[in-house]
């Protein structure tokens, strides 16, 4: 096992321990720098389209509602407009729905109220009050239904009595701005799917196949603390997989409301599927850096295939966020995985201790996420993981050398199987002992043997 051991580091000086690690430091900075920059980049552009969506809708529900409600200040319409744009893509259809909803439960409550109390301050308190209270035990939660109902209620219990009739026009005036948001978001500036996702997904498969190129090269030089780097920056992506989490809800709202998006759908229930899946497989990604500090760090012997099955799934990834980019299935992306399945039993047919042995069962897991999220079904998933696995295993160390390997469970299973192996076993060494005893098959002594 001498040889498993890595040479010794040649002694380094304070100095050059303090300048290593301060180089480090600012590579960091850098990096997360940079990563910093794009996600305010990606931001602005967001910003960017919801500003000239809100902007439009605005104008349009305003000049809709001066021709179709008459001269007067409806303000509500621009308002509602803007309301229903403004709010957290992917949430635009229900966040109308509360609102007409609020508006409505304000409405009522508001009238109910006014006429069986009058108006006045302390009534105006108890509307309000009261209108809340049946938002929040109606929608179990704070958000559009329970601002519109009270912000409702507060317009008919101090306005009514000055100025008949505000209930219809206030109506008219949500059910316009929010029609006027909608058809702007479905029809006149519906967003790319595709690309929202694209630019959630991106720093995700970034920081995971980086990492990944990370990890082995810490295998390949011993180096615990390059895993422990990788496993710190995989840390990091809760706030991206929120992101990505948001992008499909807003996708999925666009390509179910936007008939100019409807060709996107089957792209990106593609893409959808392998999101879904890349936050598990970054979890992976996660647990192999911790497993090869272990393995480094306890002197474990590390065989040349492990690093190389990391570089692998690192290029198999890269492959599948470009195959989801143009919305086809070229094939390369279940070939790099099952080529890391491979070089992982290849690597546990070379000889690994605990940890390493525990790295190899996640890399496989790992594998499979990646088919799983190249469309494949868990099972199908397993079984090819499973084969490419085997096969690498077997190259190294053919079946019968293993066998030699195998502690005697192997020998005596059990079942019906083992049963009838075990009986011919019988039966084979019976007649063997009958035979070198001078006894035939009937149990009577053979021609020129002597009985015994």
């Amino acid at each position: 096992m001498a040889q498993d051991r890595p040479a010794a580091e040649p002694a380094r000086s304070p100095l050059g321990a303090v300048a290593e690690r301060g180089g480090e430091h600012v590579a960091r900075a850098r990096h997360l720098g940079g990563e910093a920059g794009k996600i305010r980049l990606r931001q602005l552009e967001v910003t960017g389209v919801i500003a000239v969506q809100s902007g439009l809708a605005s104008a349009l529900a305003a000049l809709l509602a001066q021709h179709l409600l008459g001269p007067g200040a409806h303000v509500f319409a621009p308002a509602a407009a803007v309301a229903t744009i403004a709010t957290a893509i992917g949430q635009r259809a229900r966040r109308t729905f509360e609102l007409l909803a609020g508006v409505g439960l304000g409405i009522v409550i508001g009238d109910l109220l006014r006429f069986a109390l009058g108006s006045g301050p302390w009534q105006t308190g108890l509307v309000v009050a009261l209108a809340i209270a049946t938002a929040l035990l109606v929608a179990g939660r704070g958000g559009a239904l329970v601002g519109q109902a009270g912000g409702t209620a507060v317009l008919i219990s101090t306005l009514a009595p000055m100025e008949r009739g505000l209930e219809v026009p206030r109506i008219l005036d949500a059910l316009v701005g929010t029609g006027i948001g909608l058809l702007v978001v479905a029809l006149l500036l519906p967003v790319n799917p595709i690309r929202v996702l694209d630019r959630a997904a991106t720093p995700i498969f970034d920081t995971v196949t980086q990492q990944l190129d990370t990890i082995a090269a810490a295998l390949r030089q011993r180096d615990a603390h390059q895993a422990i780097g990788a496993l710190e920056r995989l840390r990091g992506l809760e706030a991206d997989v929120g992101r990505l989490n948001e992008a499909l809800s807003g996708a999925e709202e666009v390509v179910t409301l936007a008939p100019a998006r409807w060709h996107r759908r089957a792209q990106y229930h593609r893409y959808a599927r392998g999101a879904t899946h890349l936050e598990r497989f970054a979890l992976d990604v996660r647990v192999l850096a911790r497993w090869s500090s272990t393995a480094i760090q306890y002197d474990e012997p590390i065989p040349e295939e492990l690093p190389a099955a990391m570089t692998r799934l690192g290029q198999a990834a890269r492959v599948l966020r470009e195959d989801c980019s143009r919305g086809e299935k070229s094939g390369r992306t279940r070939a790099l995985t099952l080529e890391a399945a491979d070089l992982a039993g290849r690597a546990w047919a070379e000889g690994v201790r605990s940890f390493g042995e525990a790295l190899i069962t996640d890399l496989r897991a790992a594998s499979s996420d990646l088919l799983r999220a190249d469309g494949y079904e868990p099972e199908e998933a397993n079984r090819l993981v499973r084969t490419s696995a085997g096969a690498g295993e077997a190259a190294v160390r053919p079946p019968v050398h293993r066998r030699l390997h195998r502690t005697g469970q192997r020998r005596f299973s059990t079942g019906a199987d083992g049963m009838a192996r075990r009986s011919a076993l019988r039966a084979s060494l019976g007649r063997r002992t009958g035979r070198a005893r001078g006894i035939g098959r009937a149990g009577l002594p053979r021609r020129g043997s002597p009985a015994r």
